[in-house]
């Protein structure tokens, strides 16, 4: 028999963006995820309660918002791990590293984790990434540069890695 794992309670509020409907998750230490509304791995929040003043999930969608306009490279804000596995948590925190308006592979993150092998591993672990945006999992592509994977559709991929280029370049 498996013990039940209990979750912190989570509060959750959706939230518009220019790519869509986000929903927001927080816990008692900071959030805990973000997600396109209908995306790949999609959790249930039928057992969250709802609060849309919560100050995490308003701080989360005010970077979003700032993120989108043009105004914020660096998100500031307390992630909760909730789920995951070690593995899939080590993959998460090194997906923190990768430079805004920069690009790395699947092979270089395995490779960062130490576990050079594990590269398919490595892209499921990203398409689980809860923090859409916040933790760039958008910012990892195919060994030859494609747009391979995201659990929130490549449109929006291409999107961000668009917008980042945009925000990146001198000439704005």
């Amino acid at each position: 028999m498996n013990p039940r794992v209990l979750l912190p309670r989570l509060v959750q509020t959706v939230r518009p963006s220019p790519l869509g409907p986000v929903l927001l998750a927080a816990g008692p230490q900071g959030l805990s995820g973000i997600w396109f509304v209908g995306q790949q791995h999609f959790p249930d929040p039928a057992d969250w309660t709802h609060d849309d003043a919560h100050p995490v999930l308003h701080e989360a969608h005010a970077q979003l918002t700032a993120y989108f306009e043009g105004d914020l490279q660096t998100f500031d804000l307390p992630l909760q791990f909730v789920e995951g596995t070690p593995f899939q948590q080590a993959v998460w925190r090194a997906l923190q590293n990768i430079p805004f308006g920069h690009t790395t592979t699947y092979g270089d993150i395995a490779q960062r984790i130490g576990n050079p092998q594990a590269v398919r591993a490595v892209g499921a672990a990203i398409g689980r990434n809860p923090w859409s945006v916040v933790v760039p999992c958008h910012r990892v592509v195919g060994a030859n540069g494609s747009l391979t994977g995201y659990a929130g559709g490549l449109d929006r991929k291409e999107h961000l890695l668009a917008l980042e280029a945009r925000m990146n370049s001198p000439i704005r």
